[in-house]
């Protein structure tokens, strides 16, 4: 495991594989972080362990070389993020990625109502995966659908929320935190809060600060890795 609790104990081993802690910045896709990573560590063989969106940041558990057998251990634990919820708007991503395309007035919205909509998310609930998503589709993601604005019915999938906790409330901003089961998106828990308060709503600000007992506060940056690996020697590098 490379993280900062453990990089001063061993000469990471790629060929053999190695599981990485990245803590990812905003405005670039997994992916780039994977591209990013081939190129300071000289290696082909690498994956991630749960996509974050572009917008969000945080936690990326990479593992390369052998290791990429393991990825479905990391990408079955529970995640937990924290983020910002923003009322009265409603977006086509759910996100801050796509501009406004509805307003209403929120100003009638009162803490207990948030209080009792946050109740309605905890425990087993179904989503419907959202449009701008990697879903497939006929063998096509469905986020290119939606770019050209075409609508494909989805069926909704069983997610579990174990815990979803308000930090802050300061209208429109709702201050979250939630600890999901894979697959969960809080894109849609975000539009579903919204909706179920009349207003609508949409994620302005996420971050993925734990994967099951893997915390971000023992990632590394990208800058933090190429800045390591300049420095030391790697045991092996993969061709």
């Amino acid at each position: 495991m490379i993280a900062k609790s453990t990089i001063k104990n061993i000469t990471p081993d790629f060929s053999a594989g190695e599981v990485i802690l990245i803590d990812k910045p905003e405005g670039i896709s997994s992916f780039d972080v994977i591209r990013q990573l081939r190129k300071i560590l000289n290696i082909k063989k690498i994956g991630h362990a749960g996509t974050l969106d572009p917008a969000a940041t945080g936690l990326l558990i990479l593992c390369t070389g052998k290791k990429t057998k393991e990825i479905r251990k990391f990408q079955d634990k529970p995640k937990t993020y924290e983020g910002i919820i923003s009322l009265g708007k409603s977006t086509p991503s759910m996100d801050a990625e796509t501009d406004a395309v509805e307003e209403k007035d929120y100003s009638y919205v009162t803490d207990g109502d948030i209080e009792r909509v946050r109740k309605e998310f905890l425990g087993e609930i179904e989503q419907i995966p959202p449009m701008y998503s990697a879903v497939k589709h006929k063998g096509k993601s469905l986020y290119k659908y939606a770019r050209k604005g075409i609508d494909i019915e989805r069926k909704p999938r069983k997610v579990t929320i174990y815990n979803f906790e308000i930090k802050k409330i300061n209208l429109p901003d709702i201050y979250f935190r939630i600890k999901c089961s894979k697959g969960t998106y809080i894109r849609v828990i975000a539009n579903d809060f919204g909706e179920k308060l009349g207003c609508g709503g949409y994620l302005k600000e996420l971050r993925r600060t734990e994967i099951g007992e893997f915390k971000v506060s023992d990632a590394f940056s990208i800058n933090e890795i190429k800045e390591i690996f300049g420095k030391r020697e790697i045991a092996k590098v993969e061709n």
